[in-house]
C-alpha cells in the first residue's frame, strides 16, 4: 500500500517548509523509523523519520526547494497498479498551488545511486587545472565552516569526512556534553524548588533516567548533523564521505576515487589521550567518547585529569549520585583559569562532595582503583570506573606529515598567524594545529584561511578568544589570568564584584562567584575578563567584543545594561578597576 508523503507542519506559525536533504533517492528502500529527509525551521533543521518500511517510488521536490505545509512531497512503498491514483492525486495537489512536476513515472523498487552532492561535482573548473578551488579534509567545526565560506566566496569547495559531520563538538564533545549537563541542572533545579514556592511535590528521590536523558541527547546532535548537511548542500559544497588520504599539496584519495584542489585546508580535529602507565583489563577505563554514553551512573569513579573535559564531568556525575574522586597532576584544577576562581570552583565542587587530589601523579590503573603518588607517598583510591580525562592530542589520520614535508612540533601541525602550514596552499585548521583547542577557535581559523585563499590578509588573534566551562555556575574567560598579567605588565588594575550582590543572582537563586576585570596600568585597555557565575557561558562575549575593540573599563562602565540582569555584574567590575562600583 502506497503513503503520500507531506511537507510537516512542524509550528504553529510554520506556513511553508525548505526541504533540506533527502537521505533516500527514487527506489531506496526505507524503514520505519529511519530518517527519510530533513526540513528547515526557523531554529534548525529537523530530520523527518519513515512511518512505514517500503521503498521510495516518487520524490515531488528537490533539495533546497520551498513547499507550503500539508503538500505532497513524495510516495512511499505501493506497486505500479496501486499507486497510480495516489501519484495522479498528488500531483493534482501540487499543481493546484502552482506547483510544477516532473510526469516521470515512478521508482521501480530497486537500490538506486546516492544522492547528488552538486551539479558540477565530478567535473573540473572551467579554465583551472584542478577538480576544485578548496579541498577541506575534516567536516567538524573548523572545516564545514570553512568549507561554506570559501563557497559563499565564489569558490568551488569540496569537503571530506570520514565519520560524522560536526565533528567531535557536535558528536562526542561540546554538544553531548553540555545537553546532559543541561539535565543535570534540570535535577539540580527540581530538587530545589521548595526553595521558589513549589509546593505538595515530593523531590527527595528526584533522579535521572539517563536512557531517556541519553535519548535526548541523541535527538538533539541528530537535528543539528542534519542542519550542517543541509548548511553544505545549500552553498554548494560537494560531499566526499570517507576518510581522505592526502597524497601530495593538491591531491586527496576519497574512497578510491582521486579529487585535486588548489589549496587543501586540513581540518582534521583531534583524539583522546592517554597515559603511559599500566593499566589492569579489569577495570572499566573510559574517555569522554564513552562516558557520553552513559545509561547507567556508576557507584564511584575516579577521573584522571582535572582539566575542562575532567571537571565538567566530576560536576555531572556527582550531581546524579556518583562518588567522584579528581586526580590532577598539577597543583590546581582547571589550571587555565584565574587562580582566584579556581578556589572558589574547588570548594564547590568538594561541597558537592567531590574528593581532589592536586599534584598528584598517577603511576597505575588496578583492578580495583588507581595508585598515585603525593607528597612522597603511594596512595590508591579504589573506584568502579576510571575516566581517562589527560587532553586531547592532533589527529593526522590520512597525513603523513613527514612524506608531504609539513612542519609539525609536537605532534601537531606547524601554522603561521594566516593558518598557512610549510607547504604552500596548504593550511590546517582546528585542534590539528594545537594552537587553541576549541571549536570556536576552529570555525574562526577556517574563516581566516579561506580569506587568505581568496586573496584578503586575514591573521587569528589568540589573545582575545574566550573559553567556557559548563559547572553550575558556569565558568568563562578571555584573554590574561591575574597572574599572568601582573608577570607581563608588573602592577595591574583588578576590579572585582561579587554575584550575592546582584539582584537577578538572588532571583536566581544562584550567588555564589564573581566577576573580575584587569587592565593593564598604562592605557587602561582590558586584557583579560573572568566569569564564575549564571549565565557567564553567554556574558563572556561582551568581554570578548570589549577587547576586540581596545576598550577601557570606563567605556564599558559607561554603557547602559538593563536591570535586573547578571550582565549589571560586568558593569560593576568595570567599575570597581577604578574603585568606583556602585553597588558593592
Amino acid at each position: 500500500m502506497a503513503e503520500i508523503i507531506i511537507m510537516p507542519k512542524l509550528g504553529f506559525n510554520m506556513n511553508e517548509g525548505k526541504l533540506v536533504q533527502w537521505y533516500k533517492a527514487e527506489g531506496d528502500s526505507v524503514a520505519k523509523g529511519e530518517p527519510l529527509f530533513s526540513v528547515e525551521t526557523d531554529k534548525t533543521n529537523m530530520d523527518i523519520e519513515a512511518t512505514s518500511d517500503g521503498v521510495v517510488r516518487k520524490l515531488f521536490i528537490e533539495e533546497g526547494e520551498t513547499l507550503p505545509v500539508t503538500l505532497p512531497i513524495a510516495i512511499v512503498g505501493g506497486a505500479d497498479e496501486d499507486i497510480a491514483a495516489d501519484l495522479a492525486d498528488a500531483q493534482a495537489q501540487l499543481a493546484g498551488a502552482g506547483v510544477e512536476t516532473e510526469e516521470a513515472a515512478p521508482a521501480a523498487a530497486a537500490p538506486a545511486a546516492d544522492a547528488k552532492a552538486g551539479a558540477a561535482e565530478d567535473t573540473a573548473a572551467a579554465g583551472s587545472a584542478y577538480d576544485y578551488d578548496i579541498a577541506v579534509i575534516g567536516g567538524g567545526p573548523g572545516g564545514y565552516v570553512a568549507a561554506i565560506k570559501g563557497a559563499q566566496l565564489g569558490k568551488k569547495v569540496v569537503i571530506a569526512e570520514k565519520e560524522n559531520f560536526g565533528g567531535t563538538c557536535l558528536n562526542v564533545g561540546c554538544i553531548p556534553t553540555k545537553a546532559l549537563l543541561r539535565s543535570a541542572e534540570s535535577l539540580k533545579e527540581v530538587k530545589e524548588s521548595a526553595a521558589f514556592g513549589v509546593i505538595d511535590v515530593d523531590v527527595a528521590d528526584a533522579k535521572l533516567d539517563l536512557v531517556k536523558v541519553q535519548a535526548r541527547k541523541k535527538k538533539v546532535v541528530g537535528q543539528l548533523v542534519g542542519g550542517v548537511q543541509g548548511l553544505l548542500g545549500k552553498n554548494g559544497v560537494a560531499v566526499k564521505n570517507g576518510e581522505a588520504v592526502l597524497k601530495d599539496a593538491h591531491t586527496l584519495e576519497v574512497g578510491g576515487e582521486t579529487v585535486t584542489a588548489e589549496n587543501v585546508i586540513i581540518a582534521t580535529g583531534s583524539v583522546s589521550k592517554g597515559l603511559p602507565i599500566e593499566i589492569s583489563d579489569q577495570m572499566n577505563v573510559m574517555t569522554s567518547t564513552e562516558a557520553l554514553d552513559l545509561e547507567k551512573a556508576p557507584e564511584s569513579i575516579a577521573i584522571i585529569g582535572g582539566g575542562v573535559i575532567g571537571i565538567e564531568f566530576a560536576y555531572l556525575l556527582s550531581s546524579i549520585g556518583t562518588q567522584v574522586t579528581v586526580v590532577e597532576f598539577l597543583d590546581r584544577i582547571l589550571p587555565m583559569v584565574d587562580e582566584e576562581i579556581t578556589q572558589q570552583v574547588t570548594a564547590h565542587l568538594q561541597e558537592q562532595g567531590v574528593t581532589i587530589y592536586t599534584s598528584a601523579k598517577v603511576t597505575e590503573i588496578t583492578a580495583d582503583g588507581v595508585k598515585f603518588e603525593k607528597d612522597g607517598a603511594v596512595n590508591e583510591v579504589k573506584v568502579e570506573t576510571v575516566l581517562m580525562s589527560v587532553g586531547r592530542a592532533p589527529r593526522l589520520d590520512g597525513i603523513d606529515t613527514e612524506a608531504l614535508g609539513i612542519k609539525t612540533e609536537r605532534g601537531a601541525i606547524v601554522t603561521d598567524s594566516r593558518l598557512q602550514t610549510s607547504v604552500p596552499g596548504v593550511y590546517a585548521i582546528g585542534d590539528v594545529n594545537g594552537r587553541v583547542m576549541l571549536a570556536h577557535t576552529a570555525s574562526a581559523e577556517g574563516l581566516v584561511a579561506v580569506k587568505n585563499i581568496c586573496g584578503e590578509k586575514a591573521e587569528m588573534d589568540y589573545d582575545k578568544i574566550p573559553s567556557a566551562i559548563y559547572i553550575q555556575p558556569e565558568i568563562a574567560s578571555i584573554g590574561l589570568t591575574e597572574a599572568q598579567a601582573k608577570e607581563k605588565y608588573g602592577k595591574v588594575n583588578v576590579g572585582r564584584f561579587p554575584m550575592m550582590a546582584n539582584g537577578k543572582a538572588k532571583i536566581q537563586g544562584e550567588e555564589r562567584g564573581l566577576v573580575k576585570v584587569i587592565a593593564e596600568p598604562k592605557y587602561g585597555e582590558i586584557v583579560g575578563v573572568h566569569l564564575y557565575c549564571v549565565h557567564a557561558t553567554d556574558m563572556i562575549a561582551e568581554a570578548a567584543a570589549a577587547m576586540k575593540l581596545e576598550a577601557t573599563p570606563e567605556e564599558i562602565a559607561a554603557t547602559v545594561h538593563p536591570h535586573p540582569t547578571v550582565s549589571e555584574v560586568v558593569m560593576e567590575a568595570m567599575e570597581a578597576v577604578t574603585g568606583k562600583a556602585i553597588h558593592c
